[in-house]
């Protein structure tokens, strides 16, 4: 299956995404490997999904009011229009984006409330394609205890068989995102530290930075 999700033209910069179940120290990992990125003196545009636009926060704080199709539709539009007013002018500019949550989130936590994989594709039709696309996952039991510690910031997290389901799904969302044609790589984090986790992301990113432009490192 090849993918025609996204647009063929590709931008100066990079788009990296962060996704995996609640509790796994994706938003830690995330902010190490911007900051070690800024450190390197690279140009780095940090931002998640969903946004900080009042879009974005209506489906971020609004997981009790909205469900299924509406809650998916909400995500969706709010992708959409980060990318056309934040993402894409980042990238255009040249900027390495890193991303907190992009569409294998959709896949799993639209999936978690009955949507299929097709519909969501549907919905997010045209989205621009990361150059690398990664899934933080893990141990549940060790994911889980994460996730209570810290407590549920959603429906989603506040589900007591939340881990267990979130870790298989986004095995099949990495098989979905590689049969389409993402760069997709799976970490496990069940044991190694966040600064762990983020040195390895960082040495992908700069793998696909010499791919990219060799002469830029």
């Amino acid at each position: 299956m090849t993918d025609t999700t996204f647009p063929p033209r590709r931008r100066a910069g990079m788009l990296i995404t962060l996704d995996g179940p609640g509790g796994v120290g994706k938003s830690i990992a995330a902010r190490l490997v911007v900051d070690t990125l800024t450190a390197a003196g690279l140009p780095v545009h940090a931002t998640t999904q969903p946004s900080r636009a009042p879009l974005g926060e209506m489906a971020r704080h609004g997981t009790d009011t909205y469900q299924g199709m509406a809650l998916a539709c909400l995500c969706a539009a709010d992708r959409h229009h980060q990318l056309a007013v934040e993402i894409l002018p980042a990238l255009h500019d040249g900027q390495i984006v890193v991303c907190d949550r992009y569409l294998a989130s959709s896949l799993v936590l639209q999936g978690l409330d009955g949507l299929s994989s097709e519909t969501v594709w549907q919905l997010n039709h045209g989205v621009y394609r990361p150059d690398l696309a990664i899934i933080l996952n893990g141990d549940p039991h060790v994911i889980d205890a994460r996730l209570r510690s810290r407590g549920g910031h959603s429906r989603f997290e506040r589900a007591a068989d939340n881990s267990d389901l979130e870790s298989g799904l986004y095995v099949h969302a990495e098989h979905d995102l590689h049969a389409r044609g993402w760069p997709v790589t799976t970490l496990d984090c069940t044991t190694d530290t966040p600064e762990t986790i983020a040195a390895r992301i960082v040495t992908l990113i700069h793998h696909v930075l010499q791919e990219k432009n060799p002469a830029c490192l």
